[in-house]
């Protein structure tokens, strides 16, 4: 059975989770090509790919998170100084005089060196927790970056749908006005009561009262979708079109051993892990003496002109060893915290592994039903559409029952509706199973997590 194992440096520590050998929504999928990097491409929109493009470089979310990458590498310089010896050049003049005595002057120049062996591996554990840490700050950046291509996707994929819903009421708006201008003949001709005059007029309201509320959320789609690009809503112009003028890619999610290597969310816990361990084994390492080397030398004189020579040298050499005796438990605390803080990445570190299969999963299944549910609304707009073609023609004929006419006209607009985010629903289904697989897959870099039991 295989099972997932960690390499925490030295030892292997055995996470406890069961891979699965396929997807079970992914039984009947045929071997396939992986996703490429500009996965996106396979909408076929070059507004799309021009967004996200933009996104990419433009974000403000992802340019936060390269900023956390400079700090992260930056503190990792900042703990490993300590492995390297420190360096100090000092030079200094004084001239000072007792009450009732000479002038006194001293020149001094003097280079100083510290450094502190690392026999117990403190520093370098400590070290390797920091370039863990940068490593982590990198694969947020990756998950970062693959959430707002998504959700530069998902505003655009509801832009068109406000603009295709907008066509609909508008359609519908012509359609009911048709049937309107009939039955206002015929109650001309005494073959139409008030009443269904004016249910007519309803219908025809009620469509218009539609459009002010789809022009709304068209407008506010496009400003969500400028703030993912880091533009101004004014600044923004978005052609849009129709949610089905859009290709639907086909995605094969790969197996599930894969999504170890290409989720940069389980990447990143993969190196917390990994950096807590560190922290663990320096944690530890401070129990022990610690050693430190210190020597100074230089010249010193009273007077310029006999500061360099050999007389005016001097130097000292020191040696010090420091044994951590009684510290209030301080550093058994210290201990303690660390190991905590592994447990607790080794449990954030499992559950991103089985919430990835969890969101493949799903989002498979999410795939496969979605287009099932288009495939038979569209059926639904196909027959409703002939129904209420039909019911138009008999109005004109005088042989309908107008409430029958009312009854298909209302049907026929909310399967379109229903359409739509049919439609809409599919499309999202395909991004969230994108984002489920970690983007794209890259070549699988060197092993770090895998294992058999």
């Amino acid at each position: 059975m295989p099972m997932l194992s960690a390499c925490l440096f030295n030892e292997r520590s055995s996470l406890g989770i069961e891979i699965p050998e396929r997807y079970r929504a992914a039984q009947s999928l045929p071997p396939a090509a992986p996703p490429s990097l500009d996965w996106w491409r396979g909408f076929r929109s070059k507004e799309l790919t021009t967004l996200i493009e933009e996104a990419q470089t433009a974000n403000f979310d992802i340019a936060a998170a390269v900023a956390k990458i400079i700090q992260a590498d930056a503190q990792s310089k900042i703990v490993g100084a300590p492995l390297l010896p420190a360096a100090d050049f000092d030079a200094s003049a004084t001239r000072s005089r007792q009450p009732g005595g000479p002038d006194r002057a001293n020149l001094q120049v003097a280079l100083s060196a510290s450094y502190e062996i690392d026999f117990w591996g403190k520093n370098r554990a400590t070290s390797r927790a920091a370039q863990e840490s940068a490593i982590a700050a990198r694969f947020d950046r990756d998950t970062v970056a693959v959430s707002t291509v998504v959700a530069v996707a998902t505003a655009y994929f509801l832009v068109l749908s406000s603009q295709d819903r907008l066509r609909i009421a508008r359609q519908n708006v012509e359609a009911a006005n048709r049937v309107l201008t009939l039955i206002r003949q015929r109650q001309e001709a005494g073959t139409a009561s008030a009443l269904e005059v004016a249910q007519q007029e309803t219908l025809v309201a009620s469509q218009r009262a539609l459009i002010p509320l789809l022009d709304e959320t068209l407008r506010q789609n496009i400003a969500t979708l400028a703030l993912l690009i880091g533009r101004a809503p004014s600044f923004l112009r978005v052609r849009g079109g129709s949610l089905y003028s859009l290709g639907i890619p086909r995605v094969n999610p790969g197996l599930p051993s894969d999504l170890l290597y290409q989720r940069p969310d389980i990447r990143s816990a993969e190196a917390t892990v990994a950096a807590t361990d560190a922290s663990v084994e320096a944690a530890r390492a401070a129990f022990f003496p610690s050693i430190a080397l210190t020597g100074q030398g230089g010249f010193s004189s009273s007077a310029l002109r006999a500061l360099f020579r050999p007389e005016s040298a001097f130097y000292s050499i020191a040696a010090g060893l420091t044994q951590p005796v009684f510290d209030g438990f301080l550093l058994e605390g210290q201990l303690e915290q660390a190991q905590g803080q592994q447990l607790e990445s080794l449990s954030l570190y499992r559950r991103a592994v089985v919430s990835g299969f969890t969101d493949v999963e799903r989002a498979l299944i999410a795939v496969q039903e979605s287009a099932k549910r288009e495939r038979l609304q569209q059926q639904v707009v196909d027959s409703s559409r002939r129904a209420f073609e039909i019911g138009e023609t008999r109005l004109r004929e005088g042989t309908i029952d107008l409430v029958t006419l009312l009854i298909t006209q209302q049907a026929l607009f909310t399967a379109e509706e229903n359409r739509v985010t049919a439609r809409l629903a599919r499309l999202q289904a395909v991004l969230s199973l994108y984002q489920a697989l970690g983007g794209s897959w890259l070549p699988k870099p060197e092993v770090r997590v895998t294992g058999q039991q």
